[in-house]
């Protein structure tokens, strides 16, 4: 279970570039021991708000603090957070090993055991004979797994992973998330950031969601599921004339949004005053359908966050421009 104490805070955070506003008033607070999602599209102000985070930039408003030891800091510890940034910046003529030792030992850590360290971790994500070979020796995703074991060597008690599943192929991405929650359940919190969506929701315990430099999610992602979200339900049948399902719908009351039809499979939109077990009870009554599959979900996070963009962007529309 996840403990109530945060370990950052973020509140109210602002930033301008030239006139244009990369982050308007963001707040939010990553606890310890958790995998929190800073998620969006590209653009949406993730990178600039990290760098906020770590110190890079500072705030034009707004204050980041850390509570490593429950007294409240501003600056970031090099011993106790660890950055997988999203520009890569490996040394190409340096040997694998060599980075990460020294890496390590700019965070505090003896060499000796930095050396051991980077073996175990190399081992871990398949590199095992790669430690004395040179950068740019690896493929793209090769040294990602490099940046991300530096990232992580040090054994800090914050990670901050900014877009990690660069370069990556579907088998090294399912690697990282495992590897993601064996960090959580070690004890380190995960700082998450990314614009893939549905890729990551099945890791995070929290999330906020930017979009244009604003805040428009934020909790948990299962409260965010029940707050803003719908099922969606999706069925194969044997052959029916599609006008047989719409008559059903219509019979029924259920008032389900049609998302796609055809002779043998659907997909509906529930409103959410139907529940899935009336839908479920009122399909088992139709002698006209004979389904085959049936799958009843919740929207993924990406859904919402459209939807809740969309809706934002109309009445925003409606009320006239803002700045």
């Amino acid at each position: 279970m996840v403990a109530e104490a945060p370990l950052l805070r973020v509140e109210g955070v602002t930033k301008r570039f030239d006139g244009v506003q990369a982050v308007r008033d963001v707040s939010f607070e990553v606890r310890r021991g958790e995998v929190f999602g800073l998620l969006g599209p590209n653009g949406a102000g993730k990178t600039t708000l990290i760098r906020m985070i770590l110190g890079i930039f500072r705030p034009d408003a707004g204050r980041v603090r850390f509570f490593f030891e429950g007294e409240a800091r501003e600056a970031p510890s090099r011993e106790r957070v660890g950055y997988l940034p999203e520009e890569r910046g490996l040394y190409e003529d340096r040997r694998v090993g060599e980075t990460l030792v020294y890496l390590a030992t700019l965070h505090g850590f003896e060499p000796r055991r930095a050396r051991e360290r980077a073996a175990y971790w190399l081992e871990r994500l398949g590199l095992g004979d790669r430690f004395h070979r040179r950068i740019r020796e690896l493929s793209k995703g090769m040294q990602q797994k490099v940046q991300f074991i530096a990232a992580v060597l040090h054994e800090p008690d914050l990670v901050v992973l900014d877009e990690p599943f660069s370069g990556l192929d579907p088998p090294s991405q399912d690697l990282f998330l495992e590897l993601i929650r064996e960090l959580a359940r070690r004890g380190m919190t995960v700082l998450l950031s990314s614009h893939q969506m549905n890729l990551v929701e099945s890791v995070c315990d929290r999330v906020v969601v930017m979009h244009r430099g604003r805040r428009v999610l934020y909790g948990p992602l299962s409260q965010i599921k029940r707050e803003h979200g719908f099922h969606v339900a999706r069925l194969r049948y044997a052959p029916v004339e599609p006008e047989a399902l719409r008559a059903w719908l219509a019979t029924n009351g259920l008032n389900a949004q049609i998302l796609a039809l055809e002779r043998t499979w659907a997909e509906l939109r529930l409103p959410r005053e139907v529940p899935p077990k009336a839908f479920l009870a009122a399909l088992v009554r139709n002698s006209a359908i004979e389904p085959e599959e049936i799958a009843i979900t919740q929207p993924s996070l990406h859904r919402i966050f459209v939807e809740v963009v969309k809706g934002a962007e109309a009445t925003a529309g409606e009320g006239g421009a803002t700045a």
